[in-house]
């Protein structure tokens, strides 16, 4: 297995619309590996292939304690939501920015496994608020984009900053 690149925002690529996988193949099954292997050394409990570079819809999630409930989501659907809740979100392509979105508060999910068997997931609370925030993904867009204007110029201006003095 190996470590991928993480995205970091703005990067425009975050921004691609991610493309349906037709066929889960050996290849999906090794980037899920090396996707989990990431997420977790980053740490996080979710990552989208958009965020590796890898414009096809996959994502998975851990919300365990643990670390040992890995989920994997291809070519993910929400077929039925309800609800809205607050949730403060953070996003390994957005270091060290936490900041609270609306999300619905429960989601019916329907996507493929890594051994391309579909299933259905209700989730509700913090499941449902991962699995819409890594969907985001797979749209091209970043949690922090549903922030205002004046929210989204200041966090590029804080991870600019962030940037200049790690070099």
């Amino acid at each position: 297995m190996a470590l991928l690149k993480i995205l970091q925002y703005p990067d425009a690529r975050l921004h691609k619309v991610a493309r349906p996988v037709a066929q889960v193949t050996d290849a999906t099954r090794t980037l899920i590996k090396n996707m989990a292997e990431t997420m977790y050394a980053a740490p996080g409990v979710g990552l989208a292939a958009t965020q590796v570079d890898v414009h096809e819809q996959i994502f998975i999630a851990d919300i365990s304690e643990l670390h040992d409930e890995l989920r994997v989501f291809i070519n993910p659907k929400i077929i039925a939501s309800s609800g809205a809740e607050q949730c403060e979100e953070g996003c390994l392509s957005v270091p060290g920015i936490y900041e609270t979105v609306t999300r619905f508060e429960k989601v019916t999910v329907q996507a493929f496994n890594e051994r391309g068997e579909p299933f259905t997931i209700a989730a509700e609370g913090f499941l449902a608020v991962c699995l819409q925030h890594e969907m985001d993904h797979l749209q091209g867009r970043v949690f922090v984009e549903h922030l205002s204007q004046l929210k989204q110029t200041r966090i590029r201006a804080k991870l600019k900053k962030q940037q200049r003095e790690t070099l």
